[in-house]
């Protein structure tokens, strides 16, 4: 067989399989020794695609005087196929042999790297690059700038930027890219102003980094001008640079303008449907977004986060569970994002079973449980109610940032675990974690929530003086719910005129929430009037300011409340209470006939009922609007967390817990009658409402009724 023939075959080899084959023909004739016959191979081997690193490797040792060429081709294919540490031996055993590197062995060398190879052999090939005489080439610079700029040490290669002598857009590409890996986003677009400056013209590449710069910065401005320069450049329609444009107008929330590019573009893949799908869903217009979803061609992974995402953000956390659902029977697998958004719907929603299948599917699925993910189990377990669970996820941690400290301080404070969360905080302190301003809330609640007085009054100051952090409206008004609830009313009115800003209608909730406990009514009426002065609509103030008339059997002033309420169309907020069975979320509202099983649920409140009585329980009508005693009773039997409860007593074995979600703060009368329902059914009764959990067992309350 002739030469020209083998030649011939080797450039229509399309496999391993093929090379071989042709390999052996040419051992077979004695070609096999041919320079041109032998780089091919070894460059068809090196291919990542669809060569073969070993093959190539035995085929090197064959040759007896391989040249730089060859040498060169074998650092290229290490570092093609992510072996850095394989390609420098290669380079090592170069010297050994007497050849000296040129212009191509060192771009190949630093392009495999990553991060820890960088930091780690960077400086010694910098060093070997100056022996060499190898410093002022192109190629060379550019590959040293990726080099610094993975390691972190974005300084070093903007020093050898600036000292260029020939800066071509490649290197201008490089160090853009370099400044967008260690999140210097400001810097990228000002190096890109700089480029236009001197009259660089930019690739696509050039384009996509800066794109992603603005996105990353939500700059819109910025991300518009570059849109400019785009359609200035004429260049040919590229769908990655259009995907960027959509991303980046979606991300910073001109979706006017996101949508304009969308329905222009003629080509769509699924990272341009994600890209807008995205957008919408972040904006809260779940809405629109839905309907672009169900119109996608295919879906991936990021356009199913993206929307359930979305329901996290606008607070839709059963329709975020209902899609999670689809996704599954859809085969598409969670990764940590998804995960993370499911557990916050969990945590939101009261859903420990699911939250617990989730859990179960990270490490079954060997999902990278990073600190993000592990702070999203502690959150979910601990507005689950599963405060223990909670905790053993936060000892295993080998790795806590403050949000982690936070979640796990704000869990056992809102558990009834005040003490608890204050030792936690002392060692985080302890750990030389700092402490932020979110830190002292979660501080402050497990204060209010055990009724820690003078701890929350010395906490308060040291959050100042010790750490610097102003208190915001928030801080205020956990102190005066501190205050307030231990009945020292005066000096929490005291507190809120002593603020430096204008106090909201939270701070004067607590206060007007105090004065209900305390039965304090002309401070009562005082933070009813600021209230409504800064939200006229505040339906919460009204309610409650009728509760304090009523429990001082004011009727006049409670049918007067009410009355105003009607006319000014204000309606109070229903009671709403939600409970898992079986992955399911059942939502009751006071006085519910909807759900499928009302019947059942309606005689087992009954039989409640009376079972209760007969263990003691009498109704404590006193915060019901009405002043008829029949139908006092019967409006306080039907609240939604006595609905739940009812529910969750025929629908689950004797002994299991409930566990019901609320979104207002319990009532007196329910608070009583669960206390006597967890000794007479023998069940723990876990209840998270607008304000705390409480933990009902054996006839007591895990807040010892201070709440």
């Amino acid at each position: 067989m002739q030469a020209q023939t083998l030649v011939s075959l080797l450039d229509r080899c399309r496999t391993m399989h093929d090379l071989g084959q042709v390999h052996a023909q040419m051992i077979r004739t004695g070609y096999v020794h041919g320079l041109a016959e032998q780089r091919r191979m070894i460059s068809f081997c090196c291919a990542r695609e669809k060569g073969d690193m070993r093959y190539a490797r035995f085929l090197f040792d064959e040759i007896r005087e391989p040249d730089v060429f060859l040498w060169n081709t074998m650092i290229r294919g290490y570092s093609n196929w992510n072996s850095p540490d394989l390609a420098i031996l290669m380079y090592l055993e170069m010297l050994r042999r007497g050849f000296a590197p040129d212009d191509h062995t060192f771009p190949f060398l630093l392009k495999s790297f990553t991060s820890d190879d960088a930091a780690r052999l960077g400086k010694e090939l910098h060093a070997h690059v100056l022996k060499f005489g190898l410093a002022s080439n192109a190629f060379v610079q550019n590959g040293l700038i990726h080099m610094y700029c993975l390691c972190g040490q974005v300084a070093a290669a903007r020093g050898l930027f600036d000292r260029s002598l020939k800066q071509d857009v490649i290197m201008w590409n490089a160090m853009i890219s370099g400044y967008n890996k260690n999140t210097k986003f400001e810097e990228s677009c000002k190096l890109f102003q700089h480029m236009k400056e001197d009259n660089v013209k930019p690739t696509w590449v050039t384009l996509l980094s800066v794109l992603s710069a603005c996105t990353k910065l939500k700059n819109l401005h910025f991300g518009s001008l570059v849109h400019h320069e785009i359609e200035e450049a004429r260049l040919v329609p590229n769908l990655t640079l259009e995907n960027a444009l959509v991303s980046m107008y979606a991300e910073c929330g001109d979706m006017d303008g996101a949508s304009r590019l969308f329905d222009n573009m003629e080509v769509r893949d699924v990272i341009t449907w994600t890209a807008i799908v995205k957008g919408f869903a972040s904006m809260g217009k779940v809405k629109h977004a839905r309907a672009l979803f169900e119109q996608m061609p295919q879906r991936d992974l990021v356009s199913w986060t993206a929307m359930i995402d979305g329901y996290v953000k606008a607070s839709r956390f059963k329709e975020a569970l209902e899609i999670f659902r689809e996704m599954q029977m859809s085969a598409v697998k969670p990764d940590a994002f998804t995960v993370v958004s499911i557990l916050t719907a969990c945590a939101h929603l009261g859903a420990l079973e699911l939250g617990e299948w989730v859990r179960l599917y990270i490490d079954r699925s060997k999902i990278n449980a990073d600190v993000f993910v592990a702070n999203a189990l502690i959150d979910m377990y601990s507005k689950c109610g599963g405060i223990d669970k909670a905790l053993e996820v936060f000892r295993k941690m080998h790795h806590r940032d403050k949000f982690t400290w936070t979640a796990m301080i704000t869990g056992l404070a809102v558990n009834g675990h005040g003490e608890e969360a204050l030792d936690l905080f002392s060692k985080m302190l302890g750990a030389s974690v700092k402490p932020d301003s979110v830190t002292y809330i979660g501080v402050l609640l497990a204060c209010v929530h055990s009724g820690l007085v003078d701890r929350g009054r010395q906490l308060f100051s040291s959050m100042i003086s010790t750490h610097g952090i102003m208190p915001d409206a928030t801080h205020y008004g956990c102190m005066v719910d501190l205050l307030g609830r231990a009945g020292h009313l005066q000096e929490a009115l005291e507190a809120i005129h002593n603020m430096p800003m204008t106090p909201n209608s939270i701070v004067w909730g607590s206060l007007l929430g105090a004065c209900r406990v305390h039965k304090n009514l002309s401070m009562a009426e005082v933070a009813a009037k600021h209230i409504l002065e800064l939200e006229p609509q505040n339906g919460a103030a009204y309610v409650l300011l009728s509760n304090i008339y009523a429990k001082c059997n004011r009727w006049d002033e409670v049918r007067r409340v009410r009355k105003e309420m009607l006319d000014r169309g204000i309606q109070k907020t229903p009671g709403c209470s939600l409970i898992e069975m079986e992955g399911i979320i059942h939502e009751f509202v006071a006085g519910d006939t909807s759900h499928p099983r009302a019947t059942e649920i309606y005689s087992k409140l009954e039989e409640m009922g009376k079972e209760l009585k007969l263990a003691g329980y009498v109704p404590d009508t006193s915060e019901v609007f009405l002043d008829i005693a029949e139908e006092k009773e019967n409006a306080i039997y039907r609240h939604s967390e006595k609905l739940a409860v009812a529910f969750g007593l025929i629908s689950s074995t004797s002994g299991a817990t409930i566990r019901v979600v609320k979104n207002l703060r319990m009532c007196l009368d329910c608070h009583s009658a669960m206390k006597l329902a967890s000794d007479v059914y023998g069940r723990e009764i876990i209840i998270r409402d607008g304000t705390r959990f409480h933990r009902f067992q054996g006839g007591v309350c895990s807040c010892s009724d201070y709440w």
